[in-house]
């Protein structure tokens, strides 16, 4: 990309302008963005560089997918008010979190197996976050151990967000690390305490994990491998007893090959045929999918999290206000309206539905996290106006990682922030603190 001349007045106009200046410069020599601009075309673009069943992973939600529908349609409900006349020269997308000013109100979601989108994964998305100074929420079901994701953008702020395992040991682990590594908040995400019923992957009969994918965080655990290793020896070698043996098909060989290459983080050998032999590799896979998630969860369980870590603890989840109140109680760090981007209930409430009656609720005492539905800058600013304290980016940034890599997150990253600047300038406002219900007209 062609960068901004030094003397270029867009430089001191913000990003918008900025963003602006690169393009149409490049565009004189013919060089379009990496990423389309559009939300729509971006989706499109994704579908056609990824694999049928990555798309359908990221892409896909739960049931007939009214809820992601819902997410989207709820935006249509809030137009913003245009002021004209009010110098916006200088505005600041600047905004207070986790106890420091951060350079815009744009985080990153955790996102998992990022591999089947690109193979530099999570550590192509943490240097693209860390070149906007967007903190980046590592994923459980991450394609890299997040020590590698902290090696690959050193000192960039980053979360961490756990899947609540049925191991205690484990969780003790998976935050002893996030910890040691640099993150500066845990995000316990809630609810996948079950698995949705996300009938793109069932109709493609595809779940990552199931081929080693996603698994990351676990196999470089030492917990993890201890628990590996203790059913491995207990194993008699036969067929799994929940089910029968898999057919054997090109399909099934391919899936055995990349379990086999994905076990060498347990075998320590880089020999394919070891691994084959290994039954390391297998087992990590039952082991995973029996300690994933624990639908026994409570609300007295998340004291155990204190115990584990001093760092923040956001609940990522939270839907109900009276929910927001528990969390209150139980003195969380802060509160995510998220319903996991519509894949995990069909007919779910939509996030932007309940935004105003939580931040109501929490009343400024914890910042409030929102995510699902958010495609652009514009609904950023929606999000703002009705109490977010930051609004989550999602699968627009995978949608950027797919068709593009490293350049492509940039671009998504940079493009929200540009649109978000324009908006709050045309609606009147120089800093995000300004966007409120005034700035917003109900439809």
């Amino acid at each position: 990309m062609v960068s901004v001349a030094p003397n270029d007045p867009a430089a001191a106009r913000g990003i918008s302008r900025r963003t602006q200046s690169d393009i149409y410069r490049a565009g004189i020599s013919g060089i379009r963005p990496a990423v389309p601009t559009d939300a729509a075309a971006l989706e499109a673009a994704a579908e056609a560089a990824l694999s049928a069943e990555a798309f359908a992973y990221i892409a896909g939600g739960a049931g007939s997918e009214r809820t992601v529908a819902a997410n989207r349609a709820e935006f249509d409900r809030w137009q913003i008010w245009p002021h004209p006349l009010r110098d916006v020269s200088a505005r600041d997308l600047s905004v207070e979190f986790l106890g420091r000013t951060r350079p815009t109100p744009l985080v990153l979601a955790p996102l998992g197996v990022m591999e089947m989108a690109h193979p530099e994964a999570d550590l192509a998305v943490a240097r693209a976050a860390a070149s906007a100074g967007v903190p980046y929420t590592v994923s459980n079901q991450a394609s890299c151990p997040m020590e590698r994701v902290a090696q690959a953008a050193p000192g960039a702020p980053r979360m961490f967000q756990l899947y609540w395992s049925a191991s205690d040991e484990l969780n003790a682990s998976l935050l002893g690390r996030a910890e040691a590594s640099g993150c500066e908040a845990i995000v316990v995400t809630l609810d996948t305490h079950l698995l949705g019923w996300r009938t793109r992957d069932l109709d493609l009969g595809y779940l990552p994990f199931t081929r080693g994918l996603g698994i990351a965080q676990y196999t470089s655990d030492p917990v993890f491998r201890e628990l590996v290793e203790e059913r491995a020896g207990a194993s008699t070698g036969s067929a799994t007893p929940d089910g029968p043996a898999v057919k054997v098909t090109p399909k099934a060989v391919a899936a055995g090959l990349m379990i086999a290459r994905k076990g060498a983080a347990l075998t320590g050998s880089q020999s394919l045929r070891e691994n084959l032999r290994s039954p390391l590799p297998r087992t990590a896979i039952e082991t995973f999918l029996d300690v994933f998630s624990t639908p026994a969860l409570t609300w007295d369980d998340l004291a155990k999290a204190r115990e584990w870590t001093g760092l923040p603890i956001i609940l990522k989840g939270v839907m109900h206000p009276d929910d927001a109140a528990r969390a209150l109680d139980a003195g969380v760090d802060g509160v995510w309206i998220s319903n996991h981007g519509g894949r995990q209930i069909d007919h779910s409430v939509p996030t932007l539905a309940v935004l105003p009656e939580i931040a109501e609720r929490v009343g400024g005492q914890v910042p409030v996290v929102f995510d699902s539905g958010v495609r652009g800058g514009a609904d950023v600013a929606i999000a703002l106006a009705l109490g977010a304290s930051v609004v989550a980016l999602g699968r627009s940034y995978a949608y950027g990682l797919g068709i593009a890599g490293e350049q492509g997150v940039r671009e998504v990253i940079r493009n929200v922030l540009a649109e978000l600047d324009i908006t709050l300038g045309l609606a009147g406002l120089t800093a995000i603190g300004q966007l409120d219900r005034d700035a917003l007209r109900a439809v």
